[in-house]
């Protein structure tokens, strides 16, 4: 999920100048790996002479270990609205005041998801998607679901893959057992638990690098985020579902960190994804939503045509997100380990 890559970490890290001369200071982003349009970052710096740096991580949970290490010098970061929450209950963000921003306006109030900032006092609600299932179809024949998904190593012999995910490994398991994907009750997530484990022996592999393998046929699905289509947009045999029994969907905001050294810079740059054609931008490389109306007709029509991209009023009714499930978290952290080291 992102050219929208929600999962990859590319380990890069991307420095953007507007020249020595004309530099108004500097500012730091730490982001999902490919997740954000280069071409949005020189347009800021060209914009405002304030130099860029980007830095990835893989998960929410990679990041916010990093920022808890101790980790200076960030100024942005990009986390799904539950650890938007989990961030602020531990007094990481700093508040923006980006809702009283004239252009805040563009912003659709059903993307003001975050229970610790209801009213986008702190963060900035960026951008949003989905979670399914990419298959070859030449391999696979059509398939509609998890039930699908899973007996295709039996059916077909073909491989298929689980993100290294907890919490989106564990929903697949919560979903098909009939529990909320955000559930604190014991019994719900071992029977969650016990879902995946019976299907493992089909599983090649937990991975965010599924979609190479998916190119190349070394694989004939993967479960994966929905910016997963850049890299088959001349390969029809490759399709994009979202579970009939139901899938999850994430959302991403931007927010600054209290620690960081540039907040006048990073309060800039949120004001400048406001704008309709930046949010825009970012969506035609990403093959993501976005929260920001206006923008959404400016997205090319392949995306907004697209209705495992840009989704109905139906298929939102079998969409879960993650909140904040606080305590219950050892749960889903035993779960994890059993599912990842089950022979």
């Amino acid at each position: 999920m992102k050219t929208e890559l929600k999962g990859l970490s590319l380990g890069l890290a991307l420095s953007l100048t507007a020249g020595a001369a004309e530099a108004e200071g500097t500012l730091a982003l730490y982001n999902w790996g490919d997740y954000i349009n280069p071409e949005i970052l020189q347009k800021f710096t060209e914009e405002t002479g304030i130099a860029v740096t980007l830095d990835t991580y893989s998960s929410n949970e990679e990041m916010l270990a990093k920022i808890q290490a101790g980790a200076t010098g960030y100024d942005i970061v990009f986390p799904s609205v539950h650890m938007n929450d989990i961030m602020l209950k531990l007094g990481l963000l700093e508040k923006t005041g980006i809702n009283e921003a004239p252009e805040f306006a563009n912003i659709d109030p059903a993307n003001l998801r975050s229970k610790e900032d209801p009213a986008s006092e702190y963060c900035l609600p960026y951008a949003w998607g989905t979670v399914g299932i990419f298959y070859n179809e030449d391999v696979t024949g059509p398939i509609t679901g998890w039930t699908d998904f899973f007996a295709i190593p039996e059916k077909t012999g073909g491989k298929i893959t689980l993100l290294d995910d907890m919490r989106e490994v564990l929903a697949i398991g919560l979903i098909m057992t009939g529990a909320s994907v955000n559930s604190a009750d014991p019994a719900e997530v071992q029977a969650a638990t016990d879902y995946i484990l019976a299907h493992k022996s089909g599983v090649s592999a937990f991975t965010y690098e599924s979609m190479p393998m998916l190119t190349s046929g070394d694989i004939a699905a993967a479960h994966f985020f929905v910016g997963g289509n850049v890299f088959f947009t001349e390969m029809p045999n490759i399709k994009y579902i979202i579970p009939a029994e139901g899938g999850t969907m994430y959302q991403e905001n931007i927010c600054v960190l209290a620690s960081a050294p540039n907040k006048d810079n990073a309060r800039k740059f949120m004001e400048f994804y406001l704008k309709p054609e930046i949010a825009a931008l970012n969506v035609a490389q990403q093959f993501n939503g976005t929260a920001n109306v206006p923008a959404r007709d400016l997205v090319p029509d392949f995306i907004k045509n697209n209705p495992s991209i840009t989704v109905g009023a139906e298929t939102l009714t079998r969409l879960h997100i993650f909140e904040d499930i606080a305590g219950a978290l050892k749960f889903y952290d035993r779960a994890w380990n059993t599912i990842r080291t089950a022979q």
